[in-house]
């Protein structure tokens, strides 16, 4: 057999095992027992969805947790824990069907906060819930779990660490954690985008706004701290921020519902 036979047979070979991996069925994620029960208890943007919408909303769990490994680090990571961080994940990109967070393969839970520069749980350095990594910790999320659930547990409240982090995951998509989401922001809304940012750091900064201080930050934490008080808050934050509100609706392409708040909130 001549060298072009060969090269057509290998050919030919190389395109079969392509067509049977690609067809390989992968392998179905199956959510806890009780999930919904849960997700009714801890989750207020899932309890304001309708029945078709909650449906959805399961179905993109299941799809993150497909891709994303969640993983403890000295503490123990439960099915609602789980749940949580997989919620964190769709509720900012519940209104893109079809969302994966290409720059994200693992969430790691610590049990507490933690130093951001050396990842360790014993430091004097010891204040950070979360974050998003770079370098060698390209592609890892660090939650610390006591924020996450406590993120949840308090409806009343305007924070979220889950989906602060994914958040700033979102702004990282064009390349920079900066506060200006490319990837999500149709272009004609910028200048106005950055105005409103500007403007708002502004008002924090001079004592006169609800909205967190550690939003003054920069813009990038504005960006995320303002999505997490727009999702976990919509009533208030249209009532109080009517302009950030419509233009966060153009950014995550959806208008949340006023939360369902259940007795234990």
């Amino acid at each position: 057999m001549n060298i072009g036979a060969w090269i057509v047979l290998i050919v030919i070979v190389i395109s079969a095992l392509v067509v049977l991996l690609y067809k390989r069925p992968q392998k179905k994620i199956v959510l806890p027992t009780g999930y919904k029960n849960l997700l009714l208890l801890h989750v207020g943007f899932y309890r304001s969805l309708n029945d078709e919408e909650k449906i959805r909303f399961e179905e993109e769990l299941k799809e993150f947790l497909g891709y994303v490994r969640v993983n403890g680090v000295d503490t123990s990571v439960e099915a609602v824990d789980r749940l949580l961080v997989a919620a964190s994940a769709v509720i900012p990109i519940f209104g893109f069907n079809g969302w994966k967070y290409n720059n994200l393969r693992e969430v790691l839970l610590y049990p507490a906060s933690f130093d951001k520069e050396k990842f360790l749980l014993q430091s004097n350095e010891r204040n950070t819930l979360g974050m998003v990594g770079n370098g060698p910790m390209q592609r890892v999320m660090i939650l610390s779990k006591t924020a996450l659930r406590e993120g949840f547990a308090n409806e009343m409240g305007k924070e979220n660490t889950g989906i602060h982090e994914f958040v700033h995951l979102l702004d990282k998509e064009d390349g920079d954690v900066d506060g200006l989401p490319e990837t999500l922001l149709d272009r004609k809304y910028t200048t106005a985008w950055i105005q409103l940012v500007n403007e708002n750091i502004k008002v924090i900064n001079e004592g006169n706004s609800d909205i967190n201080t550690y939003g003054a930050t920069n813009k990038a934490e504005f960006f995320a701290v303002a999505a997490e008080y727009f999702f976990k808050r919509p009533d208030l934050f249209k009532e109080r921020h009517e302009a950030l509100f419509n233009m966060m609706i153009q950014i995550f392409n959806q208008s949340p519902a006023a939360p369902l708040i259940t007795e234990n909130s």
